[in-house]
């Protein structure tokens, strides 16, 4: 009994491996898999109705991706030191969130995504937009607070919907109706939003240049402009979209599109990540007064 349990397990473990080989392959090769990128899902659904006939989004919502790594198709990788702490911090495979499989950056600017990867886990006191902001505990910015590996809550008002995200412990108000230009650049930007039959659209504007899309450097500036749509799609997931436009860095809009799962755990709620008290002597430590000096 043992032998045919170890003949099949190795039989099992022979087919992944093949399996894996191929996926790395067609990944490192940066060939896009077959299957449509949007979430497919049946057509028809309707969703229930808040007080004031508007689709009822309310509820706690998590994207079970890998963008956060790369928004791109990757293969596996090893963490920062296998050799101290083994697979901990190691990058999952994942296939991209992004339409295409391609991110269409001018020239100068994938030599910019690039310099940004290899630098990712540098911090400058001096310099906040040297490194991945991630590290540093800074607002995730959009489209990536969406596809962070934290779950996030949507709270329906009438003329306000209230998104808090767990990463950061942070909060981010979506208008309904219109809105001047925004006062002033910030990382999560002026959200505007209105619905589109069952759709919730928001534009967002006014953002800073200090958000990145993932760890990968994939990045952004000042002019970044997002279109994100919330679709209910069965009680239980929603289809997200975003569409990414940047002149500066962009030659034309691209989209990201993934499925976000109702959390429905016994008494799930957003439990607190304040990541800042993390973060500090990564940041700031190296400004601390050297014992003589």
């Amino acid at each position: 009994m043992r032998n045919r349990v170890t003949q099949s397990a190795a039989i099992a473990g022979a087919i992944l491996v093949a399996l894996g080989s191929a996926t790395i392959a067609r990944l490192s090769a940066g060939q896009a898999p077959a299957a449509q990128r949007a979430p497919s899902f049946p057509t028809g659904y309707k969703a229930p109705r808040t007080a004031d006939g508007k689709p009822d989004l309310n509820g706690i919502w998590q994207a079970l991706n890998t963008g956060n790594w790369d928004l791109q198709d990757h293969a596996a990788s090893a963490g920062l030191n296998p050799a101290a702490i083994g697979v901990y911090g190691a990058q999952p495979a994942g296939l991209g969130i992004v339409e295409g499989n391609e991110i269409p950056y001018q020239p100068w600017a994938l030599a910019k995504k690039k310099e940004n990867f290899d630098k990712r886990l540098i911090s400058d006191p001096a310099d906040r937009s040297v490194g991945d902001p991630e590290t540093k505990c800074y607002m995730p910015g959009l489209p990536r607070a969406a596809y962070l590996p934290f779950p996030f809550q949507i709270i329906q008002g009438t003329d306000k919907i209230l998104i808090g995200y767990e990463f950061s412990n942070i909060g981010r108000i979506v208008y309904l109706g219109t809105m001047g230009p925004p006062p002033v650049d910030s990382w999560m930007g002026q959200s505007v939003g209105r619905y589109v039959g069952d759709t919730l659209e928001i534009t967002v504007t006014g953002f800073n240049d200090q958000t990145w899309f993932d760890r990968a450097g994939n990045f952004h500036s000042d002019q970044l402009k997002v279109v994100e749509r919330f679709t209910p799609a069965s009680p239980y997931h929603l289809s997200y979209e975003a569409t990414i436009e940047d002149p500066k860095v962009f030659t034309r809009p691209w989209k990201v599109s993934f499925p976000l799962y109702r959390r429905m755990d016994k008494g799930a709620r957003l439990l607190e990540f304040r990541c800042v008290e993390f973060s500090e002597e990564f940041l700031y430590g190296k400004l601390r007064r050297q014992p003589g000096r």
